[in-house]
């Protein structure tokens, strides 16, 4: 059977190092780790921790992984280790400031939104009534 052991109080009060442990998980999902930026802000008495990091977005399908499963795994890690700390932590993703930022569909050159109705209008594509099809086999 395992033994429980008891804490120091040094281990129970300590602060994790956010910024070493994030730059762990997340530089070998990176072609250039050196690009990585991680901002740590700790506010309401070291109760909260916001974590925002920045990399180029050539890296984030690796990042973020199938579905977001690296991201939340990275995200689980994290919040773990502030729990254990008595801390809740937010974790912020951005972009390189590098990169432009992409437009929007659905906006013209001046930004203001296009009329989806008058795009539809151009098209001349005849369609049919919908009618339903029914199968060979009989239900009955």
């Amino acid at each position: 059977m395992l033994k429980a052991t008891n804490l120091s109080k040094d281990t129970q009060t300590s602060i994790p190092d956010y910024c070493g442990l994030v730059k762990f998980l997340v530089s070998p999902f990176l072609e250039s780790p050196e690009l990585l930026s991680i901002d740590c802000e700790q506010s309401n008495q070291n109760k909260r921790v916001w974590v925002r990091l920045a990399f180029e977005g050539t890296d984030k399908g690796r990042v973020f992984g199938r579905g977001g499963r690296n991201l939340q795994a990275i995200r689980t890690v994290l919040e773990t280790a502030a729990a254990a700390a008595g801390q809740s932590l937010y974790l912020d993703i951005y972009e390189s400031q590098s990169e432009k930022p992409k437009r929007r569909e659905g906006r013209d050159n001046n930004g203001s939104l296009k009329s989806l109705k008058r795009e539809r209008e151009g098209r001349t594509r005849a369609r049919r009534p919908h009618s339903p099809r029914t199968s060979g086999k009989s239900r009955f």
